[in-house]
């Protein structure tokens, strides 16, 4: 069982939209209560994944108390607080503790290119709300790189608890428990699962679990446990879904393979585009052969 909240496979939720764009509250309900069921230990509404970029402060809110009403007794809601700037990630860590959620998830200033001691400050400011943060690393779509040297000192001061390594390198694994013991590391891309898994880490924020839970779950403990042998098959047959979490593409992807598996997935917002006709056979044939194979 997981021993905080933010352990575990806590699933990057996609938000279900319908033919006109708005979003299916009632699908996004009954998607994170199917997320409980399969063995999930929770879902971070409101990320990446999740679209929040395009939502209405209405609907993002809207997301967070669906997501939280939806959970199941001991199933953690981490929503992410990303945004412009620290008093717009405070005011929706305010909103997330307000809800009930034990947990956020925040990158630093999403539009900007902030040096060390703004990212800093930015932490400060969300942190003084109480509810305990996991830094998000994610420097291609920010800009800004959560170096370990960075996590290190958010730590040590406490702003941070944890932190989603978004960067695909496994060796900032074991930096970071170097320079920061006791600093939880969660995966956060789906192709480094088993590198990131067997240095350490204690969750994952998971995106394809959307579509095939008790597979990558599988993967995930395996993973954790150091089995090799259970593990390796499962990564090598996973692997070519699992690589598209970390492409411009993995919403749309993501959703397709919802779709092919029977769970529904749906369209996404402006600016994310339908996928070229080439690259949606890919997802589809890659899907498809997982199922054949017996993986759900």
């Amino acid at each position: 069982m997981a021993q905080q909240p933010w352990h575990g496979v806590l699933v990057a939720t996609a938000l279900p939209m319908r033919a006109d764009l708005s979003v299916d509250l009632d699908a996004y309900a009954e998607h994170v209560r199917w997320m409980a069921e399969t063995g999930c230990d929770g879902v971070a509404p409101n990320g990446s994944l999740g679209e929040y970029q395009t939502l209405s402060d209405d609907e993002r809110a809207a997301v967070v108390r669906t997501a939280i009403e939806a959970a199941p007794e001991g199933f953690t809601v981490m929503p992410g607080v990303g945004a412009y700037g620290a008093l717009q990630s405070r005011r929706w860590a305010e909103q997330a503790a307000e809800a009930g959620a034990p947990v956020v998830m925040m990158l630093p200033p999403n539009t900007y290119r902030a040096d060390e001691e703004t990212v800093v400050a930015h932490y400060r400011t969300v942190a003084e709300v109480g509810v305990p943060i996991l830094a998000y690393n994610n420097p291609f779509d920010t800009k800004v790189d959560l170096t370990p040297s960075l996590l290190a000192r958010l730590y040590h001061e406490g702003l941070i608890v944890a932190v989603k390594e978004f960067t695909g390198d496994p060796r900032r694994a074991y930096e970071i428990a170097e320079l920061a013991p006791g600093l939880d590391i969660l995966i956060g891309s789906d192709d480094v699962v088993l590198e990131v898994g067997i240095a350490g880490a204690v969750g994952w924020v998971a995106g394809f679990t959307n579509a095939l839970p008790y597979s990558t779950i599988d993967l995930y403990r395996a993973s954790l446990a150091g089995d090799l042998e259970k593990a390796v098959p499962l990564y090598r047959a996973l692997h070519p879904l699992l690589r598209w979490d970390s492409r411009t593409e993995f919403v749309q992807a993501i959703k397709l393979s919802m779709d092919v598996v029977g769970r529904y997935g749906g369209p996404c917002r402006p600016p994310r585009s339908p996928l070229s006709p080439e690259i949606e056979q890919t997802i589809r044939e890659h899907t498809e052969k997982a199922l054949a194979a017996g993986l759900r």
